[in-house]
């Protein structure tokens, strides 16, 4: 049997790791790479001419003279963290497939759980506005899914007490390989709900193969054509050729939630879903998926941590 390319890919080693981001000052240069690439740049007068306050980490514009901090209006603004913490966190969130928990990123990096969770979901937050207004286009595979399982007495099935819906859908190529993923949690499995997921996540080109829940051809209000397969239950349903790459994604991101998480929280969903999706979509090249992700940090707003734990987002 030949080995899968994407599986044995030999991504980022930890000694990589530590001779490509091992200092605070390697960590700084990447951050400022990041945001000037061309050169500072005063983003109150956007002055070239600029001086270094050493004993701050600031730019002082030449110009107007203002001050800024290179992680100023960036993810990582405000923290008392050194960067190199930061990047040792993207590290563990890009290189572990089945992700890692709050506890062991904190036992890794050496700050309490709640630190680790606040800079875990912070990271989560980038990877989900990343990837946010890209649409799958051609063919694609569609499923329901749910996060949470039965709780002890309660009803079993669709609508138990303690379970979040989500859907999973795949983009295939021609000849069925898949190619890009996207993830939304729903209100429901309702026309309507499907049809808000497939406005934000679908191009109105797509072909949409389902299953026979009658929900799905929701996404014909997006301008998608809609092909439903029947497959009836039980195990076998889940191994139709016809929906392999959906199953394939759904039955590793329940693994991964059952053997890295135990739970979630349903308000939390969204992130989760985004991190399982933005490291599927760039599994290609594992040991570029840190410098991504920290571009795109240094290219989204703060995100406060109040707003980390009220976050709610459909679709």
């Amino acid at each position: 049997m030949a080995r899968n390319t994407v599986q044995f890919q030999k991504g980022l080693s930890e000694p990589e790791f530590e001779r490509q981001f091992g200092t605070e000052a390697q960590c700084r240069a990447v951050v400022v790479a990041s945001r000037w690439p061309d050169g500072f740049v005063c983003p109150e007068c956007g002055g070239r001419q600029h001086s270094v306050v050493k004993t701050r980490d600031l730019f002082q514009c030449s110009a107007c003279r203002r001050q800024t901090s290179p992680i100023a209006g960036t993810i990582f603004a405000a923290t008392k963290l050194p960067l190199r913490t930061w990047f040792r966190a993207i590290y563990h969130m890009t290189q572990t497939k089945q992700g890692i928990s709050s506890i062991e990123l904190g036992r890794r990096l050496g700050v309490r759980q709640s630190t680790a969770w606040t800079v875990k979901h912070k990271l989560k937050q980038v990877m989900m506005e990343r990837d946010a207004s890209k649409q799958l286009t051609g063919r694609v595979e569609i499923d329901d899914a749910y996060m949470g399982g039965e709780r002890t007495g309660g009803k079993r099935g669709r609508g138990a007490p303690g379970k979040t819906p989500f859907v999973a859908a795949v983009e295939t190529t021609p000849e069925g390989k898949p190619v890009r993923m996207k993830l939304g949690r729903v209100a429901g499995f309702t026309g309507k709900a499907i049809s808000v997921f497939a406005r934000r996540n679908l191009n109105p080109g797509c072909t949409v193969v389902s299953d026979g829940l009658q929900c799905f051809g929701g996404v014909t209000e997006a301008g998608c054509a809609h092909e439903a397969i029947k497959t009836g239950s039980g195990p076998a349903s889940v191994r139709v050729p016809a929906f392999k790459w959906v199953n394939t994604a759904l039955g590793n991101i329940k693994a991964a939630i059952t053997g890295t998480y135990r739970s979630i929280a349903s308000k939390h969903v969204p992130r989760y879903l985004a991190e399982f999706e933005y490291r599927f979509n760039r599994r290609y090249d594992l040991a570029a998926m840190l410098p991504r992700l920290c571009w795109a940090g240094v290219h989204t707003p703060p995100m406060p941590y109040r707003l980390l734990k009220l976050a709610e987002v459909y679709g």
